[in-house]
């Protein structure tokens, strides 16, 4: 199992439009397509213009499959014209994570 940890920051003060128009457009076609999300979760403390989520895939290739199909998606690419459109998001930190050895679910 590895583990695609993502980590957003939006401008000041747009954190809040920004999930909601992910919630709107965006996040169905996440779900459909990449299957389990993890951990989908807004900052508390730090950086609180920033966002995480985190999916699991069985390995390289499943998630290399299902970007594949996520970016093909007419739906996705419908919430990423929108996306780009509102301008809320500055940066981005893409990790992937593996289990360690001692860990056990």
């Amino acid at each position: 199992m590895i583990y695609d940890h993502r980590t957003y920051v939006c401008r000041p003060g747009t954190i809040k439009k920004h999930l909601a128009l992910y919630q709107k457009h965006g996040w169905s076609a996440q779900q459909r397509i990449l299957g389990q999300c993890i951990l989908y979760a807004q900052v508390e403390t730090g950086d609180v213009n920033s966002f995480v989520h985190i999916w699991a895939y069985q390995d390289a290739a499943d998630r290399s499959e299902r970007r594949k199909q996520l970016a093909e998606d007419p739906e996705w690419q419908a919430y990423l014209a929108k996306s780009a459109e509102a301008g809320y998001l500055v940066s981005q930190n893409n990790k992937i994570l593996t289990d360690a050895p001692f860990f056990e679910k």
